[in-house]
């Protein structure tokens, strides 16, 4: 299995991972799967004690995940894999998904409990795994919300993407005072990767506030690879009465939706031309072209076509990376997995993340990026590091409002959680 890169392609292991990898439920809590990727707590010294976890977990546990009263089995939180997403699927292996997930995500979790008990019998490598997910996981919300609190502070506008729905209710209660911590209705509970908006309370007015996501969500057929959560477009009006429409999304890994996605998000400005459109996104761009993959030159053309333009201006830089970052074989898309000699030619270190807006509604004073929660960008660092919890640089965008008369300097941030 950890040699067959089409179940990497297929997602048949790194889709289940995704999904019950580590569930935030209700109250705040994680619940983790027993296996070596993650910060389960439990003794994996042997496979025959994880096995018994396993399924315990996967198949018995019932997890309060939502708003209701409900619970759900792991198991049951799996959802088919999409040719239209991925095409290496099959239809066959398309029908049959969800078993197949089941049975890969086994085999790959059993693969890694032998491997790491094999190399290190004594179980140390127990303690280190723990020392890591404190480092890196346990504290990483803290973190990102002390970065927000104490380095972006006086953002006027913070669009974030990948965050927990977990993590809005921690944001509400550190910085509910300051930020209206905004959601999209259609928040997926069960993934990690939502978009978000923190506005000013001295600046916007929360009344005003209108989602417009499903709006925008209708439009895209099952060919465009969109998930609950991936997208929220807000309708919001600030205290000099001045109209805005806000945007925050994740792209796909290949970007394949990100230029559908800025087509439906115009086409809604479009019909709303009082209102001034700000889009901050993680448009999962790359610096080189490639079939299968959005190239970031090709997305600046999209943008430009459409009125916008970007922090970066109408032709970004293709080597201003907003990335670095590769995988170990520690997770569960082994094809992309890197040597430490390997990181930046197997890594993720590209162009991927933008603020638009139309020229004739704001002017850029001053754009920055920062990898490390001080302000500063480091290249050629791999990041996340222990200090700086995203696998994406933060963008900090000073805008003017346009015409001058009405001047008032705006300071949007993106941020990954």
């Amino acid at each position: 299995l950890p040699q067959d890169r089409s179940i990497g392609e297929k997602r048949l292991a790194s889709m289940p991972d995704r999904v019950t990898n580590t569930i935030h439920t209700r109250g705040g809590s994680v619940s983790c799967r027993p296996t070596v990727i993650n910060c389960y707590e439990g003794d994996l010294g042997s496979g025959d004690k994880w096995w018994v976890e396993w399924k315990q977990f996967m198949f018995a546990t019932q997890l309060a995940t939502g708003d209701g009263d409900s619970k759900t089995r792991p198991a049951a939180m799996l959802k088919p894999i999409k040719r239209a997403k991925y095409p290496a699927v099959s239809a066959e292996e398309e029908a049959m998904s969800l078993p197949l997930q089941t049975l890969s995500q086994a085999i790959f979790d059993a693969i890694l409990v032998h491997i790491v008990n094999s190399v290190s019998p004594s179980g140390r490598w127990q303690q280190l795994r723990q020392e890591m997910c404190d480092a890196l996981n346990r504290h990483k919300d803290t973190r990102t919300l002390e970065i927000l609190q104490q380095t972006y502070g006086t953002t006027d506008a913070v669009f974030l993407q990948e965050a927990a729905a977990s993590f809005r209710t921690s944001a509400a209660k550190r910085l509910g005072g300051r930020y209206i911590v905004a959601a999209p209705s259609t928040l997926d509970t069960s993934r990690d990767q939502n978009s978000l908006l923190l506005l000013r309370r001295d600046l916007f007015l929360e009344a005003s506030l209108v989602d417009r996501t499903e709006e925008v969500m209708k439009t895209f057929d099952r060919n465009v690879p969109v998930a609950p959560g991936d997208l929220f477009v807000l309708q919001v009006d600030d205290t000099l009465g001045r109209p805005y429409l806000l945007a925050s999304f994740h792209g796909d890994t290949n970007g394949l939706a990100t230029i559908p996605v800025l087509e439906a998000v115009t086409a809604l400005a479009a019909r709303m031309p009082e209102r001034r459109l700000i889009f901050g996104l993680d448009a999962n761009t790359y610096e080189h072209e490639a079939p299968g993959k959005q190239d970031v030159l090709g997305f600046a053309r999209a943008y430009v076509a459409k009125g916008l333009t970007s922090c970066w201006g109408d032709t970004p830089d293709p080597t201003n990376h907003t990335t670095y970052n590769a995988r170990t074989y520690l997770q569960a898309q082994l094809q992309k997995a890197a040597k430490q000699s390997e990181t930046a030619a197997k890594g993720d270190k590209n162009p991927k993340d933008f603020l638009l807006f139309s020229p004739a509604s704001f002017t850029v004073r001053s754009t920055t990026k920062d990898n490390t929660g001080e302000r500063r960008y480091v290249e050629d660092m791999v990041f996340p590091t222990l200090q700086f919890p995203s696998d994406h640089g933060v963008l900090s965008t000073t805008l003017e409002v346009q015409p001058p008369r009405l001047s008032r300097y705006l300071r949007p941030s993106l941020l990954h959680r």
